[in-house]
């Protein structure tokens, strides 16, 4: 393997080790493939073929790079990978960390001195060369030991390999104090950048693991501290107010008010009601209150979102692959200009001295080290993953941060995403022939199977369900509504293509009415309609603002009523919307838009649109909190229900890409001007100490910058 895929594969690790806690199998998500294919499984029922990951790097057009994460690596130990060494803090303080580098620093600064000042007239010969190479073991050693691991696994050109060849060069001709001083500096920046990788991990870590380690569970009317991994089903916590759950429950007790900061981004206190959930990471804020748990520890919603977050950084950026297939080429186009650069001269220069020519190709290897490129471009999108997820956004990878900030198009569903999706039985209008509160209950019975919010609606304005009442072969038709049978005849619930759909007349104007119209036929008989109406979020005008701020076009796409779509997208301010649509109706508007070579964002609920989601570049969920099953359909999965993460989301992408390309440039830019300076002679070993080590030390802090950015 190249040196940048090498150590590429290593930093990638690296970020994946940031969580070592556990060992986590990635469950990725896969989209809609062509009709023909077979997916494959394993023995656990997980799909093998037709990976997420396996897509992005197709696309990337790197296929060849995904048969070179099959090398092995140590899982024994944490000290290091086969490709590489590991940037994870393994339990190790600063004064540790360091202290191999001050020992060669003392050791360095001490025989300088005696080189430039005091003069002994022992420190010469054997005795200098001794000193030198007492000061050069201390940071030189691990990184040798490195450089031959990873020749032995087929790693030739490894960072390692490049740094030992270019420090064991200078001692070769008898620069030894550039010789320690080249691996002393190169042993400090990988001290830092092992400390910006650290802090990283503490901020996602102190970020999304929200959990308290103990909990207090009420078994026999006593109040019991016991480890939360260990609390079972159905057991009940009894939750004090500043404490956080630490299990996913219901309330049990009438009314509290919880702090969801931890799981959505957002401080404004969220009071839950009697029977209704509440999730771990929640923190209490008044009364003391008690809680049913529902879920188990590892099962709980902040576990899969952990989990998420921790899978996100395997999913690489094209700018990330592109880096890899362009190392294919660079490495050994740097190697062979080093041996040029050393042999090549001796035909052209009059006065060739060997060890100068040499001296110089070894500037010229210590420059073209990637550390900066291998390690601040992953630490880059880390960063932007920890400051989406800081925000209530879940990135599934990197890969989503680079789609969203090139959007072109947003394509959202209306209901529950620019609206509140909490309906209200406006108006009721059945034919006086059939018995209204009978209708009703019956209606209501078979609304209660479905979990769309109209159901709510429906059990709000007529109170509890006739459990008495036999209701059969419930069926849910996509796009038309639910069809079952109640003492022996057929009761359809819907919208009026429903009625199309099994021929059943009507005479209802159902154009002029601007509210969602529920229509209702019993016994192959037209019953009437009810009116739900939905408000618009507080947030949506200014989610269309913004959008249209960052140049991105905006549809509306929904199955209600057309009428109703028109006149929310006219209060919004969007100009292209759509309604009366079934699921293969948002599937055509959606291949409109790319059929025009546009990039295309949809924004729903993850579940019920998976076709749209399939086709669209990127997915994005609203209320990821509630649904299980948008956690795992969607890409990017906002946690509540504010529309204005959309933009934010986007914003975050595209200062993300700002900050990869300005290291990528830095990199490029410094290490051109010092390979010219040393391949003339004007740079020494110092200026390529800084071309590689500094540079790398300026990326890692800009990268680390997004963190703290407010968006």
């Amino acid at each position: 393997m190249n040196l940048f895929a090498a150590i590429y594969v290593k930093n990638a690790i690296i970020l994946n080790m940031i969580f070592r806690g556990k060992q986590i199998e990635a469950s990725i998500p896969t989209k809609l493939f062509s009709m023909e294919h077979q997916h494959t499984y394993d023995s656990k029922g997980r799909q093998i073929c037709c990976t997420e990951e396996e897509k992005i790097y197709k696309k990337a057009g790197a296929e060849e790079l995904l048969d070179e994460k099959t090398i092995p690596t140590h899982t024994d130990h944490d000290g290091h990978d086969h490709d590489g060494h590991d940037h994870s803090a393994t339990g190790e303080s600063r004064w540790q960390m360091f202290l191999p580098s001050i020992i060669s620093l003392v050791l360095l600064l001490i025989a300088l001195y005696f080189d430039h000042f005091l003069k002994p007239y022992w420190f010469s010969d054997w005795v200098r060369i001794a000193w030198y190479v007492g000061a050069y073991l201390p940071v030189g050693l691990p990184v040798l030991k490195e450089a031959w691991r990873s020749i032995l696994l087929g790693g030739f050109f490894s960072e390692f390999f490049l740094m030992s060849l270019a420090t064991l060069g200078a001692f070769a001709i008898g620069e030894y104090p550039e010789g320690v001083a080249v691996m002393l500096f190169y042993s400090v920046g990988e001290v830092f950048q092992t400390l910006a990788v650290s802090r990283a991990q503490a901020n996602i870590k102190t970020l999304l693991d929200q959990r308290p380690d103990e909990v207090t569970v009420l078994r026999n009317n006593k109040p019991e501290i016991v480890k939360a991994e260990k609390v079972e089903i159905n057991e009940i916590i009894q939750l004090k107010p500043g404490e956080k759950l630490g299990l996913d429950g219901e309330l049990l007790s009438d009314k509290a008010a919880f702090n969801t900061a931890a799981l959505t981004g957002e401080s404004k206190p969220d009071t839950k009601l009697k029977g209704e959930t509440v999730l771990a990471g929640m923190i209490n804020l008044n009364t003391v209150v008690e809680v049913k748990v529902t879920t188990a520890y590892t099962d709980s919603k902040l576990s899969k979102i952990l989990e998420m977050v921790q899978n996100a950084t395997s999913k690489k950026a094209p700018t990330e692959l592109f880096i890899r297939k362009f190392a294919k080429i660079y490495t050994p186009i740097v190697v062979f200009l080093a041996i040029g650069i050393t042999l090549f001269p001796y035909f052209f220069v009059e006065n060739y001295i060997f060890s100068d020519w040499l001296y110089r190709a070894l500037i010229f290897l210590v420059i073209s080290c990637p550390c900066a490129l291998v390690i601040s471009i992953p630490l880059g999108y880390f960063g932007g993953i920890g400051a989406a997820s800081k925000n209530g956004i879940l990135f599934k990878g990197s890969n989503f941060l680079d789609v969203l900030a090139n959007i072109q198009n947003v394509v959202i569903d209306k209901t529950g995403t620019m609206t509140e999706g909490v309906f209200k039985v406006q108006e009721m209008k059945f034919d006086p022939f059939f018995d209204q509160a009978e209708i009703l209950e019956m209606v209501y019975a078979v609304e209660s199977k479905s979990t769309h919010p109209v159901a709510t609606a429906i059990h709000e304005y007529v109170g509890e369900v006739n459990t008495d009442l036999n209701v059969e072969n419930i069926e849910e038709i996509p796009g038309h509504g639910l069809k079952a049978k109640i003492k022996g005849k057929e009761l359809l619930i819907g919208n009026f293509k429903l009625l199309d759909k099994f021929d059943i007349k009507y005479d209802s104007d159902i154009n002029e009415i601007a509210y969602t119209l529920i229509a209702v036929a019993y016994g192959g008989k037209y019953v009437g309609y009810l009116t739900v109406a939905d408000s618009i979020k507080e947030d949506a005008q200014l989610t269309i603002d913004k959008l249209k701020s960052l140049g991105v076009k905006t549809t509306m796409l929904s199955g209600d009523k057309n009428s109703v779509v028109q006149f929310v997208a006219k209060e919004l301010g969007i100009e292209n919307a759509f309604g009366d649509l079934l699921p293969e109706d948002k599937v055509q508007k959606i291949e409109e838009i790319k059929a025009k070579n546009q990039s295309v964002a949809f924004v729903g609920d993850g579940v019920n649109d998976a076709p749209v989601v399939a086709l669209s570049d990127v997915g994005l969920a609203m209320g990821g909190l509630g649904s299980d099953a948008t956690v795992e359909t969607a890409d990017v999965v906002i946690q509540d229900d504010r529309p204005s993460k959309i933009p934010m989301a986007i914003n975050i992408g595209k200062q993300t890409r700002k900050i990869v390309w300005q290291n990528i440039f830095l990199a490029f830019a410094v290490k051109a001007v010092v390979l010219i300076l040393g391949a003339g002679g004007l740079a020494t070993m110092w200026e390529a100490v800084f071309a590689d080590v500094g540079v790398a030390l300026l990326a890692i802090l800009n990268a680390v910058r997004i963190q703290r950015m407010k968006f």
